[in-house]
């Protein structure tokens, strides 16, 4: 299966995703969301969305980062998981509820908010809220557009 566009094929589509792409290292560099909840936020809304693409990259950007294998492993059962802290647990919760806003989940809950009040400040949890939002959004390029994952490498990073 190959992708179905070359999304930046287009001069004028170029331009917009060249701009929407330069969102995201300015989130990851100069956010004090910690590097390890970033990836895992977005490896678990990849693997939500079913974007093999983005959780292959994700996936393999945290190993590269330092993320152990268990861990890596464990984060779709994150609830089931004891090697992830309670704020990384109320980052993952924001994230499954904002990125299943689209099954009729009704969004995020007050409770789920409340709880990563607890463990970010305001600056965190706008970068989170980002974050989730990039991610979902980048999800969906890739899936509607058959990006297949495997065969990334993390050197291939900016």
């Amino acid at each position: 299966m190959e992708p179905r566009l070359n999304l930046f094929g287009s001069p004028v589509v170029a331009k917009a995703l060249g701009h929407y792409g330069a969102a995201a290292p300015v989130l990851i560099k100069e956010s004090t969301v910690p590097t390890a909840t970033q990836n895992l936020v977005m490896l678990r809304a990849s693997q939500i969305n079913g974007d093999g693409y983005a959780t292959d990259v994700h996936g393999k950007n945290a190993a590269h980062a330092g993320e152990t294998a268990t861990r890596l492993n464990l984060v779709a059962t994150w609830r089931e998981a004891t090697v992830f802290t309670d704020a990384e647990r109320a980052a993952l919760e924001l994230t499954e509820q904002g990125t299943r806003i689209a099954d009729g989940a009704g969004g995020v809950t007050d409770e789920a908010w409340a709880n990563a009040v607890e463990h970010y400040d305001e600056d965190q949890l706008t970068a989170l809220v980002a974050f989730i939002a990039l991610i979902n959004a980048t999800n969906r390029f890739a899936v509607i557009n058959r990006q297949r994952g495997g065969d990334y490498q993390p050197t291939q990073a900016g």
